[in-house]
Formats: C-alpha cells, sequence, structure tokens
C-alpha cells in the first residue's frame, strides 16, 4: 500500500519528458543552460587531482561551513555557529525533507502557502501529519487573517517561500510583521523559511527572516548554491537553523545521506573566496528584463516578477482550455514547454496563468520568444 497514493509523477518532470519527446524548447524545469563561470570550473579542475574524494565529515566540510557563516554574515548581519548551527545538505530539498521529518511528529498541522513548490507536502504525509493548505491572495500577496485561523494548537510548523516559487513574488515588512502577531499567538509555531532564490531579486531588496530578531530562535533557514551559483545538479544546499533545532535535523540528515559530495564543497568553498553574490540580481534583472521585451508584443499577459528567475503569464486572451492541458499543446503545437500553475495548488485552481524559466542564454530566449509570439 503506497504511503502518499495520491502523489504521481512531477509535472516538471512531465513536462520536461515532453519538451525532449517533441524536441521542445525547455522553459518549464528550473535550472540554467549557459556555462557556469570558469573560475569555478578552473577550481573543480584542479580538485579532481587532489586528495578530495573520500567523505566529509557528516555536518559538512569545515571550511565550507565557515564560508557560510561568513556569508550569512556579511549578507544578513548575523552571526551564527558553524559547528552547531550549519548543515550542508544534498540540495535544499534534502535540507526540507531532514527538517521536516526531525521536527514534525505524526498528528501535527504544517501551514503550507499555496501555491507552493511540491517538495513541502510529502515530507508531512510521510511525518503522519497534516498538511494545512491556504492559498495566497490572487496577486500572491498573503492573506494573514486567513494564515492565522488556519493555525491551531496542533500547528507545528509554517512553510513560507521567499522570493516564491513560481510567482517570483518577495515578501514585504509588512508580512513579517504579521508573521510576528501569529507567532506571538502560538508559541510553538516554528517557520521553515524556504530562501533558495535569497539573492535573485530586482527592484526590491530581499528581505530575508536572517534579519528578523524574533525569528531566529525558531526559523529554519533553507538555502541553495545550486540555484544561486547556476549549478542546479551539483545539489549543495545548506540549512541554518538554532542548536536546539538542528540536533534533530543532523538526526535524520545523517541517516538519509550521512555527508555530502566531497568534491562539490571543496569547490563551493575555495569560489566563495572570489564570487560576489550581489551581482546575481543584476544579472538575472538583465535575463527578466531581455525575455519580457522579447514577448512584450505578443498575446500572453507578463504578470509582476520580483525575485526568483521565473516569469508568470497569463494566456487568457489565447485560450480557454486548462492550463495543464494548455501547457501540453504549447508543446505539441508550437515547440515550447512551461509549467501549469495549478499544479502548485492543493485544489489544482486554474486561474489561465503558466510559468516560463528565463535562466537561459539569449539565444534561448529568443528563439522561444519568436514562437511564442505567433501564438
Amino acid at each position: 500500500m503506497s504511503k502518499l497514493p495520491h502523489i504521481t509523477t512531477s509535472i516538471f518532470s512531465v513536462m520536461s519528458k515532453m519538451a525532449a519527446e517533441y524536441n521542445a524548447i525547455n522553459l518549464s524545469q528550473g535550472f540554467p543552460n549557459f556555462p557556469v563561470d570558469e573560475r569555478l570550473t578552473e577550481i573543480v579542475s584542479k580538485l579532481a587531482f587532489e586528495n578530495v574524494h573520500q567523505y566529509t565529515p557528516m555536518t559538512g566540510y569545515p571550511p565550507l561551513m565557515n564560508q557560510i557563516a561568513k556569508l550569512v554574515q556579511t549578507s544578513y548581519n548575523r552571526i551564527i555557529e558553524p559547528e552547531t548551527e550549519v548543515l550542508v545538505t544534498a540540495g535544499a530539498t534534502q535540507g526540507i525533507f531532514a527538517s521536516i521529518q526531525a521536527l514534525v511528529k505524526s498528528g501535527d498541522e504544517v501551514i503550507i502557502l499555496d501555491p507552493s513548490y511540491d517538495c513541502y507536502e510529502a515530507p508531512v504525509l510521510l511525518s503522519n501529519a497534516k498538511p494545512v493548505r491556504v492559498a495566497l491572495n490572487d496577486d500572491y500577496t498573503p492573506n494573514w487573517e486567513t494564515i492565522e485561523k488556519a493555525c491551531s494548537s496542533k500547528s507545528k510548523m509554517i512553510i513560507i517561500n521567499n522570493p516564491h516559487n513560481p510567482t517570483g513574488k518577495i515578501l514585504t515588512e509588512n508580512d513579517f510583521l504579521q508573521l510576528e502577531k501569529i507567532l506571538s499567538k502560538f508559541p510553538n509555531l516554528l517557520v521553515l523559511s524556504d530562501e533558495v532564490y535569497e539573492f535573485i531579486t530586482f527592484e526590491e531588496k530581499h528581505i530575508s527572516a536572517h534579519t528578523k530578531e524574533f525569528l531566529l530562535n525558531r526559523c529554519i533557514m533553507i538555502s541553495s548554491f545550486g540555484k544561486s551559483f547556476h549549478i542546479t545538479g551539483w545539489k549543495i544546499g545548506y540549512v541554518v537553523a538554532p542548536e536546539y533545532l538542528m540536533k534533530e535535523i543532523k538526526k535524520v540528515h545523517q541517516f538519509l545521506v550521512f555527508s555530502v559530495n566531497s568534491i562539490s564543497q571543496v569547490a563551493i568553498s575555495q569560489y566563495l573566496d572570489v564570487v560576489d553574490v550581489n551581482l546575481l540580481g543584476k544579472f538575472y534583472q538583465g535575463k527578466r528584463d531581455y525575455f519580457q521585451k522579447l514577448i512584450q508584443n505578443s498575446r500572453f499577459e507578463l504578470k509582476p516578477c520580483e525575485g526568483t528567475y521565473f516569469q508568470v503569464v497569463s494566456y487568457a486572451n489565447i485560450s480557454k482550455n486548462d492550463d495543464v492541458t494548455f501547457c501540453k499543446k504549447l508543446i505539441t503545437d508550437h515547440s515550447v514547454a512551461a509549467i501549469p500553475i495549478s499544479t502548485f495548488y492543493s485544489d489544482h485552481k486554474d486561474q489561465k496563468l503558466i510559468r516560463f524559466c528565463f535562466a537561459k542564454d539569449n539565444h534561448t530566449l529568443e528563439s522561444a520568444a519568436e514562437k511564442l509570439r505567433k501564438i
């Protein structure tokens, strides 16, 4: 008998498989297709001949853990203890899974804000806990009144994703004030803050949970080197949490993967000495602006994009099909792959919206836009 009877193949896998079958331009799955920084590949080339191919310590390669603490301090003016508050994980997804498995127990409830990334619900269900899905407003701002009503004495965790996938929305100062009010009313409630796109914001600066004093003792932070450095296939992320929570997360982590890829950890620890994460926002803003310009004369309606490397558009002026059907036809009839937004909702709410990934080289964006403008 299945533990996850209602969960089928991920929509990301479905659309990427179709894109390959129909030789379509894949703007669905969120991974860059342009070259990795040569400084990083040069580091990896040298390391291949060095003694860095055995297990690292379970919690992570110590120099990388020190670099993470330094990155958090320089980015958010927060001082953390590498040995007790940092964990290197096999991607952000593994960090999320380990955190939920460690801290959420049978009978607990976890607040998930829809549209939500699909890796949140499964570990909740596998903990024999209850996911409580709460929809964001139609403009993707949180409805804190509705969120508070969804909380109860059984609520153990609320998951926030900032910047938000799939919508590109970022949280405001007022959002954190409202979250603080909820936490004051529910003292046992923890926050899992998924900030894998933390360095990819545009006109407005990203506000991290790292900067909120009231959150620090009750928050698990999830970050991703894969997203930040265009190396999604490396599957390297990290978790920052207070020691009393991290002790429990490490217990799960050690039996899930034990330790993470050694050469990747060493390479990133050295790369952090030469890369400037503050340039990422400007780089991806250029990608966003270019893609928006390319399709602004199409029949698609652009929605606001404040962060991440995803652009949501409406196709309401083009078709009455549901968004899953539209995305499949977009592949078969027009050779471009996208992701339907309804799949991020528990009730499959369909607003005729789809998501494109613009983390692609300009030739790919131009080729895709040429096809989209003809629809």
